[in-house]
């Protein structure tokens, strides 16, 4: 049993993304759309989706591989743009997820900070306005301490348990922008 447990985590640790090289297959990669040079073209949909689902497996430490192979001589002088093509893809993709991540930090912080002016100003100034008895003043203040978990929940909820997912993105992308490469020529 454990030794099967050991082959189910080295098999995961490494995930291999297969690509076939030729004329025919080469135009299925890229958008028919964009006009650039192969090297600059976009990735197509499908294309981005064959290698997002080839990765569903992947966990922290996976090391991700694209295995190329080549039919010809010919379709070796594609291999080079294409994998700088997708590089070039998951690197964009991979600022986008950072751009994301630092505008969910700055949100996430506005928000924390204007719910602790808030707190702030309940509990140091309702008080002070709102003298009375005894009773009053209990559950004035019982009242202000719910509000204050209340209004406090969500940002540090926010900034404690949802940043990870955006790290995991973050890596992914990372991963597949410098995965290593190697040939598969069929003879």
């Amino acid at each position: 049993m454990h030794h099967q447990s050991y082959m189910n985590k080295s098999l995961l640790s490494r995930i291999s993304i297969f690509i076939s090289v030729d004329q025919q297959s080469l135009n299925d990669y890229f958008n028919p759309h964009d006009p650039a040079p192969i090297y600059k073209r976009q990735l197509s949909h499908a294309f981005e989706v064959y290698i997002m689902n080839s990765i569903v497996a992947v966990k922290r430490y996976s090391v991700i591989n694209y295995k190329v192979c080549c039919r010809s001589e010919e379709d070796k002088q594609y291999m080079e743009p294409l994998i700088y093509a997708i590089r070039r893809h998951f690197a964009e993709r991979k600022s986008l997820k950072e751009l994301e991540f630092e505008k969910f930090k700055r949100r996430s912080y506005l928000v924390l900070f204007f719910a602790l002016a808030i707190v702030m100003l309940c509990h140091g100034v309702l008080p002070l306005l709102l003298p009375g008895t005894d009773r009053i003043s209990s559950g004035l203040t019982n009242t202000l301490e719910v509000f204050s978990w209340v209004i406090l929940w969500r940002p540090i909820d926010q900034l404690v348990f949802c940043w990870n997912p955006y790290l995991k993105d973050i890596s992914i992308m990372n991963r597949l922008a410098s995965a290593e490469v190697t040939l598969i020529e069929n003879a």
